[in-house]
């Protein structure tokens, strides 16, 4: 595995914390690339950061054999890097993966012939996001371009799944993490030149993972953060004592388990073990995770295909009732929160528009849809409180 190289954009907590420690465990120099001015000259000038694992069986790991750079003003230089890398991956959000593109497609123009093709895979919290960073790359290449260095890349989709809390003040690039991950890569693209990055998981299919994380860690995670909001908890891990919040979550869970067991036949005690593992994960009282941070971005976790409206749509069409889904979705309408952005916009919606309206623009349920009546019942009492 020598001269591995990989470029990673994002080096925030998960970059640092999940994708490069993997990378690096795996034998790859990590090129991390951000527009983050501090971070990346913090990681530039140290040679060694490290992650703690916590939980039941804690761990250290030391990061080293990395390099940073600044993606803002040090574009040829990272453009260069991607050039003769053999990984691409991202953390940055699925919103920012525009920004990231046109960088991938300049050096793929740059690419030397004789190289592998790159393999870019997109880390983020949302389905297929390499799908669409693959479509932002061909989009930013000229039309002769494009057709020219498709053949220079590998683009695959993944499912990640890591809790990585805030981290306390003062704590510099060391990262604290949760134990368990999971990072599921779809096989199909690579044909015979998979990568060598042992503690991932390579699959022939990709969606019952992605759907299985998303309908049972990030709706549960979600759900607890809200209700736990409600009830005042300073953290996750709090909210999951408090009998009522943990009621919600199991019965949360229980409507996105009857979704995903009848979709994908899971083995049914199996899927049980993978949802007990997961409230155990919530309530690991070593991650210092808040209701405030894990509930941010309301406006997105409740549109259509995200991890409320999702399932619970699944679930009335295989003849099932929504009901513990519909209250996390009520619960989502009391997150206010002065320092973000989307609560407040949330809060400003609720006020200005009617039920009706509010449903359409922001879970893009249309009148006549399944749930409309429902998720309208379900607004105009957040709007009453």
């Amino acid at each position: 595995m020598a001269n591995l190289k990989a470029v990673h954009f994002g080096a925030g907590n998960i970059g640092r914390g999940f994708v490069g420690l993997i990378l690096h465990n795996a034998g790859y120099e990590v090129v991390f690339a951000d527009v983050a001015t501090d971070l990346i000259d913090s990681l530039a000038s140290t040679p060694t950061y490290q992650v703690h694992e916590v939980g039941e069986n804690p761990r250290e790991w030391t990061v080293s054999n990395y390099r940073a750079l600044n993606s803002a003003t040090h574009e040829k230089d990272v453009v260069a890097e991607i050039a003769t890398a053999d990984v691409v991956t991202t953390a940055v959000g699925p919103n920012i993966l525009r920004f990231v593109a046109p960088l991938i497609a300049a050096a793929l123009v740059e690419r030397p012939a004789g190289l592998r093709p790159l393999q870019v895979m997109a880390c983020e919290n949302a389905i297929n996001a390499t799908d669409k960073l693959r479509s932002e790359v061909m989009a930013s290449l000229e039309r002769d371009a494009a057709t020219h260095v498709a053949e220079r890349a590998i683009f695959a989709n993944t499912a990640v799944d890591r809790i990585v809390p805030a981290q306390a003040p003062g704590g510099g690039l060391d990262v604290t993490v949760e134990e368990f991950f999971e990072w599921a890569i779809e096989s199909g693209p690579f044909g015979d030149a998979v990568p060598s990055i042992p503690e991932a998981h390579f699959v022939d299919d990709l969606a019952p993972y992605i759907e299985r994380k998303l309908f049972t860690v990030n709706t549960g995670h979600a759900t607890a953060a809200y209700h736990g909001f409600l009830n005042d908890a300073e953290s996750i891990a709090e909210a999951m004592r408090i009998p009522a919040v943990l009621a919600e979550v199991r019965a949360v869970l229980d409507e996105t388990s009857a979704v995903l067991v009848a979709k994908y036949r899971f083995d049914p005690e199996l899927h049980e073990a993978y949802v007990q593992k997961n409230l155990a994960r919530f309530a690991n009282p070593h991650l210092p995770d808040t209701p405030v941070r894990v509930g941010r971005s309301p406006l997105r976790k409740l549109s259509r295909n995200e991890r409320f409206i999702g399932p619970a749509f699944a679930l009335r069409e295989q003849g099932g009732e929504p009901v513990a889904l519909l209250r996390a979705v009520g619960a989502a309408l009391g997150f206010r929160v002065d320092a973000d952005e989307e609560s407040v916009q949330m809060t400003r919606l609720l006020g200005e528009l009617s039920p009706a309206d509010f449903v359409t623009q922001v879970t893009g349920v249309a009148e006549g849809d399944r749930l409309f009546a429902e998720l309208t019942d379900v607004v105009r009492s957040a709007q009453a409180e």
